[in-house]
């Protein structure tokens, strides 16, 4: 084990816990900090001296605090008058700023939505350009919110761009499978290309990419509940109303749950900055809950299998192995978000990990399935992506579970861990990036 990166981590942690320091500030401070135990070990230090004196060299961390505050003018008055009125107006800003760009992806959609008749007629243009309607808006806030640069804010509109010229350029065949697999894959190419905005240009730190994947599972949480309370909201208004105006409640979710559903995702991700605090109390017991109950069902499943064997192997059946691979993958990242990085291993790593295993159990198992139906019927747009999707979860959580073993063994720190899926993550992207862009041309558009 690597101990002097292990104390990296655990100072980053502790450093990070305070009120003045963000996490490009904690990247800025970390620099400082290998900087200094850069030259005390060209003085002869060993690395673990180095660090001792480096930490003691950088000061208190109530001083770092102070520090930092001084240099963040915005953020001096944020901590020294929390319940004062630049934190509401900022709040309140930010709020209008989120309002805003929610009501131009609501009026976006809705716009796409009656230019094409849909729900009446389902036109592929429209569904494979949704994320195209809203995601940008996302983007455009945390541009908004992390005030970018000029050169910054169009490196961030790049990917959009490309993308819409993209899947409007190709020459779509009619009923075409690459086009409803671009339609899947590309909110996924978008989601990482939202990441850049949100990290501020720092996309390259490994921690700054896991205060990404935190955000993505507290934004979840939210947009699950608004989407709960909207869907009851509409329905009763609809029952309600039925007695006076008849199939009124056709008519509106015809309208308001498409603008809904699209405002939706930027004051989600609004209320994810603004009240972080919430939603970091229920992550850890929202690990706790699902992660032994998917492993109960992952090992359930596995054994199973493993005795009768998968049978009649079909699409749809397929489509609800990945989705539950993706869900393992996401309680393993949402936890590692949740997790306190200088814990000693416990009973919910070892309940992760038995998920994991349990995972790539199942995943080997479709995998030798999938291969030899592409034996006998040969390569489909489908099955290029879905073994594409299974071989990148393969390697990943394979690497995952050595690791956790590794690290329940007392052999590594748990940093190992949250950097392999942090180093990791840009794969995901690549490859739903190339079901947008290669597969279409290699299947001939068909």
């Amino acid at each position: 084990m690597n101990t002097v990166e292990a104390q990296i981590a655990e100072w980053r942690a502790y450093v990070g816990r305070a009120r003045a320091v963000e996490g490009t500030d904690v990247d800025e401070l970390e620099t400082h900090l290998r900087d200094q135990m850069a030259e005390l070990g060209a003085v002869g230090l060993s690395d673990d001296e180095a660090f001792l004196v480096a930490v003691k060299r950088m000061g208190a961390i109530d001083g770092l605090s102070r520090e930092f505050a001084r240099e963040h003018s915005d953020r001096l008055w944020k901590q020294l008058v929390p319940s004062g009125r630049t934190e509401r107006d900022q709040q309140t800003n930010g709020l209008v700023a989120a309002l805003a760009l929610a009501v131009a992806a609501g009026v976006a959609i809705q716009i796409a939505r009656l230019a094409v008749g849909f729900p009446d007629e389902e036109v592929p243009t429209f569904i494979r350009n949704v994320s195209l309607f809203i995601l940008p808006f996302l983007a455009a806030y945390f541009v908004l919110r992390r005030r970018l640069s000029i050169s910054q804010a169009l490196a961030a509109a790049t990917p959009f761009v490309a993308a819409a010229l993209v899947v409007n350029v190709y020459p779509w065949e009619p009923d075409s499978s690459t086009e409803l697999l671009v339609a899947l894959h590309l909110p996924v190419a978008l989601w990482f290309a939202v990441a850049y905005p949100y990290t501020a240009g720092a996309w390259r730190s490994h921690e700054r990419r896991m205060d990404f994947v935190r955000f993505t599972g507290e934004w979840f949480i939210y947009y699950v509940l608004f989407a709960l309370g909207g869907g009851v909201l509409v329905a009763l208004t609809g029952v309600l109303l039925e007695p006076v105006a008849p199939g009124l409640a056709e008519r509106l979710a015809e309208w308001v749950l498409p603008s809904g559903a699209a405002g939706a995702v930027i004051v989600a991700a609004w209320l994810v900055e603004a009240k972080k605090s919430v939603v970091e109390n229920m992550a850890p017991v929202l690990t706790m809950v699902f992660t032994p109950l998917f492993a109960v069902m992952l090992a359930g499943s596995a054994v199973t299998y493993a005795v009768s064997g998968l049978g009649e192997f079909d699409r749809d059946r397929l489509v609800v192995f990945d989705a539950l691979l993706m869900v393992v993958l996401a309680l393993v990242l949402y936890g590692q978000s949740a997790r306190e990085p200088t814990a000693r291993a416990g009973l919910m790593d070892a309940i992760q990990l038995v998920a994991v295993a349990c995972a790539l159990v199942l995943d080997v198992m479709v995998l030798g399935s999938m291969l030899a139906r592409i034996g006998d019927l040969g390569f489909t747009p489908n099955r290029v992506a879905a073994l594409g999707l299974n071989l990148v979860l393969l390697l990943n959580l394979a690497w995952a579970a050595w690791l956790s073993i590794r690290f329940l063994a007392g052999r590594v720190a748990f940093h190992r861990l949250e950097q392999w899926q942090m180093s990791y993550l840009p794969v995901f992207a690549l490859w739903a990036s190339a079901v947008v862009v290669l597969l279409p041309p290699l299947f001939g558009f068909a």
